[in-house]
Parts: structure tokens; C-alpha cells; sequence
């Protein structure tokens, strides 16, 4: 029940609940290193808090694999990879709604398939699903999220006993994958999206981080998807 000296990978931990997670894991004492595309904010995250990383694309695996070559095991590996996608099944087109599963459910199956043999024993891999939404309006990234959590139910029982495969599901939440959006356009999202959950809010960054936390230091969970969303799917 405890993070301290275990070794913790952050892939997708320069911004939003990536770089939560790998601040809240530091602060108990854990050894963590993130992987981020941007250099930038790479060298941004060891600056201001003192925590290492790599830019590299974790989905391509010739770069993922002299990775873990070069820095070894570790005892949880955290994937953030995979995006949102807004529009149907007639209003997308094929490519869209395949690129959104692609980014979602396969890029993750193939860090599975690398990053389980760089886990050290007792050690866990925990992915990113997600809640909210519909099937007639995010048509694609609804299925990456089926097909995440059926995935890690599969991996559990896969990889028991020696290692644990989770989940956790954020609903909508400001972060960075919308720092396209203007302060206003913001606002009105979150306002929008709130009148349809039962909390009447959006979740904070630092409540979806935890979730990771929680389910790294609990060695008795695994093939489990944590739903940190209000109850928005109730």
C-alpha cells in the first residue's frame, strides 16, 4: 500500500492528468519518469518539478522498444495514450471513426504487448478509458473504451498472478487535449456538460489523478475499471 522507491512510468505525463499523476506519485516518494512528444514540455516537468523524461511517440514501437532497452523495468506503467472524437457512424467517415479506435485500443494493446515484459514482478499496467458519451455521437471512441475495458478484463486474468491490469474512466474534464478552446468556449462546455451529471460538476484534475494512485497502491485490484465521472453513464 505504498509507492515509496517503486519505479513509475508515466507515458503521456507532461500535461493534464499525466502530469498529475507523475506529481502525485513523486510526492510519495516514488522514482518517476514520464514519456511526452513535446520536448519542450518535457524539460518544462524536470524543471519545475524535478521529475525526468524522454520525447519519443509511445505508439511507435521501434522507438518504444529502445526505450525500455535503455531505462529497464518498472513497477507501474501508466498509459494515457488515446484522444476524444466527436460525430456518429454516418456523419464520420470510416477513416475518422478507425483512426479514434486505432489511437484508443490499439496503440494501447501494442504498449501491452512491449511494456509487460519491462514490469518487474508485483508490478502493474494501468490504461485510460472513458465515460460519458454516446454511441450515436462519439461512435468511434465509444468503441476504443469498449474495447479498453474489455482488454484489461482479458490482461487481468492473462497476467495474474505475478502482475495487475486496471483502468480508470474520467468523464469530460478541462484539460490539455482541449487547449484549443478559449477560455469562454471552456466555460460553456463545462456548464453544458454538468447539467447531465448527477454531481452538477465536472471532475478536478488532481480527483482523476488519484484514481491511478489508488489503484497502484492497492495490490489486491485487478481486471477493474475505476469510473471517476460524476455517474454521469447512470
Amino acid at each position: 500500500m505504498s509507492l515509496e522507491n517503486d519505479k513509475v512510468l508515466v507515458i503521456g505525463g507532461t500535461s493534464g492528468f499525466g502530469k498529475e499523476v507523475a506529481i502525485m506519485a513523486q510526492h510519495k516518494d516514488a522514482d518517476v519518469y514520464v514519456i511526452g512528444r513535446d520536448q519542450e514540455r518535457v524539460n518544462q516537468l524536470r524543471y519545475e518539478e524535478n521529475i525526468q523524461g524522454s520525447s519519443l511517440d509511445a505508439q511507435n514501437v521501434h522507438q518504444l522498444k529502445r526505450f525500455f532497452e535503455k531505462y529497464g523495468s518498472f513497477d507501474h506503467i501508466v498509459s494515457m495514450l488515446g484522444g476524444a472524437m466527436s460525430g456518429g457512424f454516418l456523419d464520420s467517415s470510416v477513416k475518422e471513426i478507425r483512426e479514434a479506435i486505432d489511437a484508443k485500443f490499439f496503440a494501447n494493446l501494442q504498449l501491452v504487448q512491449v511494456t509487460h515484459k519491462y514490469l518487474n514482478k508485483n508490478g502493474s499496467i494501468l490504461l485510460t478509458s472513458g465515460s460519458g458519451g454516446h454511441s450515436y455521437d462519439a461512435s468511434g471512441a465509444i468503441i476504443g473504451n469498449q474495447a479498453i475495458n474489455t482488454m484489461v478484463e482479458g490482461l487481468a486474468v492473462e497476467m495474474a498472478p505475478d502482475f495487475r491490469v486496471n483502468a480508470v474512466s474520467p468523464t469530460w474534464t478541462p484539460t490539455g487535449l482541449w487547449r484549443d478552446m478559449n477560455s469562454k468556449e471552456l466555460t460553456k462546455q463545462e456548464n453544458k456538460f454538468s447539467e447531465n451529471v448527477p454531481l452538477k460538476r465536472v471532475a478536478t484534475i488532481e480527483e482523476v489523478a488519484s484514481a491511478y494512485i489508488y489503484l497502484m497502491e492497492n495490490d489486491f485490484i485487478t481486471g477493474q475499471i475505476l469510473r471517476v465521472d460524476g455517474g454521469v453513464d447512470l
